[in-house]
């Protein structure tokens, strides 16, 4: 029974692992980091919900140049 503890915790440990990685990679998490980074560097200033954020992101992404050439 305790063998199957162990490995138990492991798998859900490997799975919240991956998840964070995937939500990582994906940019699914960046409004999550956005939150961290402000709380630290930019004490007292208002916040982006997540709304503005967004439209932010996709203006900052699709502003400017967007071809090599």
């Amino acid at each position: 029974m305790g063998q199957a503890r162990v490995v138990a915790r492991r798998a859900i440990r490997w799975v919240g692992a991956a998840w964070r990685y995937l939500r990582a990679v994906s940019g699914d998490d960046a409004y999550d980091r956005y939150l961290a980074h402000h709380a630290i560097q930019h004490v007292g200033e208002p916040i982006m919900t997540r709304k503005v954020f967004f439209i932010d992101l996709q203006r900052q992404k699709w502003t400017g140049v967007t071809r090599c050439c």
